[in-house]
């Protein structure tokens, strides 16, 4: 089931379309004719924030970044423990631990899709 607020398959640009349409004063309809989704859809995502466009999302600072996430593979494909590839990205070794078993373990891991699922 969506949430409210968030209709499926909208992307990123899409829902950046959305707000820069709005804030342009374009109709519920126009907007939904031009992302192809169902008016409702687009009502509801309006609605759930006011008529406000959300703030920008921003990660914490204290959150792995993509780069980080890009070492910790290619230190797994090394071969090399977590505790080396914590201790060379000055992360506590328990933080490059949860990462990886949360992301498919060491032979699954994949940077690109731990970096979208924190995302989610």
């Amino acid at each position: 089931m969506a949430r409210l607020g968030h209709p499926r398959g909208l992307s990123a640009a899409g829902k950046k379309e959305l707000w820069e349409r709005w804030r342009a004063g374009e109709s519920i309809s126009d907007i939904a004719r031009a992302l192809k989704k169902p008016p409702g859809s687009i009502h509801g995502m309006i609605e759930a924030t006011g008529g406000f466009s959300p703030p920008e999302r921003r990660r914490r600072g204290c959150a792995l970044t993509s780069v980080e996430r890009e070492e910790i593979s290619r230190g797994l494909a090394a071969g090399e423990s977590l505790r080396a590839i914590a201790a060379r990205l000055g992360r506590s070794a328990s933080t490059v631990c949860r990462e990886v078993n949360r992301n498919g373990g060491r032979n699954r891991y994949r940077a690109t899709r731990a970096d979208e699922k924190a995302w989610q």
